[in-house]
């Protein structure tokens, strides 16, 4: 389905299927640099059991147009726009990593809209290296071969992948590969400035469940802490085996955590 929004199109992946009002939605945010179809497997798993499913392309990413927006509350409040356009008055919102971010954000700032939050491979603040940064700006392949071996678990790196024939180092690096020069710039550049998290933390009201991967390098259980404790009682899930790219690596098992709030 694409939608305009400020003359640029946005693309949300609906499983193929018209918004229905009686029915719950969920909306699903991707990572840096990526685009909606990592979600595609569990938006199809929840449009088969009853639910509106919009999983978003974040502008300048996957085929939304427009710039890439710069910081974590343009892009809740560009969010907030596609969910007025889409005529969605309450949804919950599941984000990966950046799209963690998103919906944290999102559900701080527009509480009566947010059923449920879900953040899924997070962490508050969100701190990307130098070395990251400075590849990302200068559109060198060197960022996306660092996030991908970060962001899959030493195990993954080397197959095991449930769905045959699919080799995830190879689908993340097509992914960042995908992506327009700069865009992976804009996004890791707007994880590493937004600071105001865990006070946004503090002010959500819904449920709150983080899916948290045991072997995730890039944003570590152990460092989730401070987030953790800035909720109101959050659920936590943590996948054992599990990197950072959660929704590859650990597909039935994301699931599985997921039912548990939506």
């Amino acid at each position: 389905m694409k939608l305009a929004i400020e003359n640029n199109d946005v693309y949300c992946y609906t499983n193929s299927r018209d918004i229905d009002p009686a029915k719950p939605s969920i909306v699903f945010i991707h990572g840096s640099g990526m685009d909606h179809t990592v979600w595609t497997l569990a938006a199809r798993h929840f449009a088969r059991h009853g639910n509106n499913v919009i999983a978003i392309d974040l502008p300048g990413h996957g085929r939304s147009t427009g710039a890439p927006l710069e910081n974590i509350p343009a892009m809740a409040d560009w969010l907030e726009q596609v969910l007025d356009a889409l005529k969605i008055d309450v949804s919950a919102v599941v984000g990966h990593s950046l799209g963690s971010l998103v919906a944290l954000e999102f559900s701080a700032k527009y509480a009566a809209r947010t059923r449920a939050l879900v953040m899924v491979g997070t962490i508050v603040p969100m701190p990307v290296s130098s070395a990251i940064l400075a590849a990302c700006k200068n559109n060198d392949h060197a960022a996306f071969d660092m996030l991908t071996q970060y962001g899959l678990s030493k195990r993954h790196q080397f197959g095991g992948n449930r769905s045959s024939g699919i080799w995830m180092v190879g689908s993340a690096l097509r992914l960042y590969e995908r992506s327009q020069p700069g865009v992976l710039y804009y996004d890791m550049n707007a994880c590493n400035e937004y600071q105001s998290g865990l006070e946004q933390a503090a002010a959500v009201e819904c449920p709150v469940l983080l899916v948290l991967g045991s072997e995730d390098r890039l944003t570590p259980v152990r460092g989730t802490r401070p987030l953790q404790e800035a909720f109101h009682q959050p659920e936590v899930s943590v996948i054992q085996g599990a990197g950072h790219t959660l929704m590859m690596e650990a597909p039935n098992a994301l699931l599985d955590a997921l039912h548990r709030i939506l």
